[in-house]
């Protein structure tokens, strides 16, 4: 008995991308899209309504919550809710990791071909994860660098300034001068190879350092 084709909901806020996706997959053995939508708040409602296997996902969806944030309430579902498959132009170590954090089961780049977007779709129905080739370099690379060490005054001065406190803020809220803090991020700057506060608390997001 041959299985059911796979149910998929596609989710790009770009029309023609969109076309494009639902021919391809009209072509793909076992595959059949029951919905499209081009915001996540509309991927989240035709998910309910129509159960699907699979969730292709871009990750920029232009206005509203966007492809993690959408990921991220379709993992939380009761039940069995529908597997998401990142599908998008994006691979950034950054995306990557909130994707995969946010519960996404694979990453896939949109340049990939026809047959290996149809494999991951199969393998993200079985709950197998699938990366794109340059994304699995790019976790593996990440996981084998060796995270930077921080002090537990540093690792607190960055959960602060991740809020978006400013240095007389942030010396208040750890009862400490302003040049302390002033000392402080020098270090982390150094440390995290960064020269911004943005940099600091993207690398640290990254690098799993913050919460």
């Amino acid at each position: 008995m041959n299985a059911p084709p796979v149910r998929v909901l596609l989710c790009d806020d770009h029309v023609i991308v969109r076309a494009g996706l639902l021919a391809l997959l009209d072509s793909a053995p076992d595959v059949d899209v029951v919905a499209e939508a081009g915001t996540g708040e509309e991927a989240l409602a035709l998910a309910a309504r129509h159960h699907p296997d699979v969730v292709l996902m871009d990750l920029q969806l232009g206005q509203g919550i966007d492809g993690v944030e959408t990921t991220r309430r379709l993992a939380a579902v009761p039940g069995e809710g529908p597997r998401v498959l990142v599908l998008t132009t994006y691979d950034t170590d950054a995306d990557v990791t909130r994707a995969i954090e946010a519960g996404a089961t694979g990453y896939l780049l949109k340049a990939e071909r026809p047959e290996e977007l149809f494999a991951a779709i199969h393998a993200a129905a079985e709950g197998r994860t699938t990366l794109s080739a340059p994304v699995a370099s790019r976790v593996m690379a990440n996981l084998r660098r060796p995270r930077p060490t921080l002090t537990d005054r540093e690792l607190d001065i960055l959960a602060q300034l991740a809020q978006g406190l400013n240095n007389r803020d942030i010396a208040k809220a750890l009862f400490i001068g302003e040049t302390t803090v002033k000392t402080h991020l020098r270090r982390i700057y150094e440390k995290l190879g960064v020269d911004t506060r943005t940099g600091a608390v993207a690398v640290a997001k990254e690098q799993r350092l913050l919460p």
